[in-house]
């Protein structure tokens, strides 16, 4: 992944824009990573995958509670 500071982001930021249409795109400010910059198409394709994801915990969540696996909450906690 490539990336930029806050600075070289602000100064290049048509170079960003064309840049994040390729891959995601870094950007740092103080040493530190702030922010990914996406293009709409990744943005959307990460949003699925995440509501995709969501789903499929849900339906495992009932399927487990159907089937009668379930246990209660102090268990659960004490695992962790």
């Amino acid at each position: 992944m490539y990336t930029l500071t806050a600075n070289d982001a602000k100064r290049n930021f048509g170079e960003l824009l064309l840049s994040a249409q390729r891959e995601p795109v870094k950007i740092s400010k103080n040493s530190k990573d702030a922010v990914v910059v996406m293009s709409i198409k990744d943005y959307e394709e990460l949003e699925a995958m995440k509501a995709d994801y969501i789903k499929y915990c849900f339906e495992s969540a009932k399927e487990d509670l159907a089937q009668g696996h379930v246990i209660d909450g102090e268990t659960f906690l004490k695992t962790l």
